[in-house]
């Protein structure tokens, strides 16, 4: 988004993916590229590019880069950021500057590559990009389970996350999600607390079924109120219609919404989804809340009328107390939609005023005209 004109490099047609090398497990891309055309592209040679992000099917790598893009398998396979070995940069005196290797392992000098990564295209275009790809899984276990009390399901995320397996998605339903999806489909769902979803991958079937017998035991220990656990490829995916419609069906409800993307220490997941009950409350605004429960990351929806000034303006300060109990709660302003302009007055909650000024030095240094993305991410004094 501009604030004051500028021009627009558009990369879409800079859509090829240059290489594929199973042997030294990476692909080199294009920014262009869409997310989906390189899952197709490793699909027959059973590999994947983890991080997974709801937008896959339109999302491209090099938005990818700019955002550290995450998605349902963050708990177990990390962000865009843990798969970028090495990059090719335009800068924005017109340099061209390679960053990182094609090796799995390098601490040659300073991580430039990771400092390109998430900088929503504040310090460079990036051209080129070689990523990471891992072996694809080929089995998976998939459960629901329900729950009457936040705080046992917040309990229950941050227990199953040190329980000794690592889940490959760990989603959450509030309340209002949940409520949401009854009134406009007829998936018929539980009207409670909170759902939860497990899935659990690898190559066996023996091996995913045995890591989700232990989430369903910490599901059972901590009051989980009903418990369903697919058996066929069919019911799992019946399992994941609710997760999956979340944000279409919450879309639609009212004329405006903002969907947030606060992300709390696993530990601090419950006492997060009753602060934002709370914030609901005291701004009389409906917030309905899904998100990535197993690396700590929600998603508060604030639905609200953006004809209504007055909504408007609960909605705004509804946003600010989001932001700050997520602080406080030794968390962070965003876990993978970034900062942009929406979020840049609240940096200096997240970031003191040491770290601000390195990285405002960095953005001057890099880009002393200030011609990439101005105004974003508070980099401007």
């Amino acid at each position: 988004m501009p604030i004051r004109g500028g021009v627009v490099l558009d990369l879409s047609h800079m859509n090829k993916i240059l290489k594929i090398s199973l042997e030294d497990r990476l692909a080199i891309v294009q920014p262009g590229v869409v997310y989906a055309d390189l899952e197709k592209a490793l699909e027959p040679h059973g590999f994947f590019f983890p991080p997974d992000p709801a937008s896959g099917k339109v999302c491209t790598l090099g938005g990818n880069v700019a955002t550290n893009a995450g998605g349902v398998r963050g708990a177990k396979y990390g962000t865009t950021r843990d798969y970028v070995l090495a990059l090719q940069v335009v800068l924005p005196d017109g340099r061209i500057m390679r960053t990182g290797s094609k090796a799995m392992k390098s601490v040659s000098g300073y991580d430039l590559t990771r400092l390109f990564v998430g900088s929503e295209g504040t310090l460079g275009v990036v051209t080129e990009i070689t990523l990471k790809i891992n072996p694809k899984p080929t089995a998976s276990s998939t459960a629901v389970a329900t729950f009457d009390d936040l705080e046992d399901a917040g309990h229950a995320v941050s227990e199953i996350m040190h329980c000794g397996i690592i889940p490959s998605v760990l989603e959450i339903l509030g309340r209002e999600t949940l409520i949401a999806i009854n009134q406009n489909t007829d998936l018929n769902l539980p009207e409670v607390d909170a759902m939860l979803l497990a899935e659990t991958d690898g190559y066996t079937k023996e091996e995913t079924e045995y890591q989700l017998e232990k989430v369903i035991d910490v599901f059972r220990k901590n009051n989980a109120k009903d418990i369903k656990k697919a058996s066929t490829a069919s019911e799992s995916e019946e399992l994941w219609k609710a997760r999956k419609s979340a944000y279409a069906v919450l879309a639609r409800i009212k004329t405006h919404f903002v969907l947030e993307d606060v992300t709390v220490p696993m530990g601090k997941v419950a006492e997060m989804l009753k602060g934002i009950q709370e914030i609901a409350r005291r701004h009389d605004l409906q917030i309905a809340t899904f998100g990535h429960a197993g690396d700590g990351n929600l998603h508060p929806q604030i639905l609200y009328d953006g004809y209504d000034p007055d909504q408007v303006k609960r909605m705004e300060a509804a946003s600010s107390d989001l932001f700050k109990l997520a602080i406080d709660l030794g968390g962070t302003l965003t876990g993978e939609h970034g900062i942009g302009l929406s979020k840049a007055s609240f940096m200096g909650l997240e970031h003191d005023g040491v770290a601000m000024d390195l990285m405002r030095s960095i953005k001057k240094l890099l880009d002393p005209n200030n011609i990439l993305n101005p105004g974003k991410m508070a980099l401007e004094q």
